[in-house]
């Protein structure tokens, strides 16, 4: 089972696995948050997300999920990636989330491949009916 680490900005990644847990109906294992907040020196949260990542592996690897390219928490999740055993999806939304979810007893290649996708397909534009229109 793939571990996954949501590592975001303050308490987003805590809120997205709630959101995702009530979605998939129970708290998954093997799942975890780590939030940078502004007073956070990111030496120390990198300390912290290390020994995330060590509790969160089970042998098939940890799938970081970032909230925005660029930004601290990305750039902390970027000095932790190892190719096949810990990997980063930047952009997380709660489809993505629930997708990695859904699909981590796969390799890790995969589980990447699918979030990635369910993170793009859950966002577009609902264009209103002409009969929901109130007049």
């Amino acid at each position: 089972m793939i571990g996954i680490l949501v590592l975001t900005h303050e308490d987003l990644g805590d809120h997205l696995i709630r959101c995702a847990s009530h979605v998939v109906g129970m708290m998954p294992r093997r799942l975890s948050h780590l939030g940078v907040f502004t007073q956070d020196d990111p030496e120390d949260v990198l300390i912290r997300a290390r020994e995330l990542l060590e509790q969160l592996d089970s042998g098939d690897g940890v799938l970081i999920l970032s909230d925005m390219l660029g930004a601290t928490p990305c750039n902390i999740a970027s000095r932790l990636v190892r190719p096949d055993k810990v990997e980063c999806l930047v952009g997380v939304n709660l489809p993505m989330l629930v997708r990695v979810l859904t699909y981590r007893y796969e390799p890790l290649s995969d589980v990447i491949k699918k979030g990635l996708s369910g993170g793009q397909a859950g966002v577009i534009q609902i264009n209103a009916k002409e009969s929901n229109h109130a007049n």
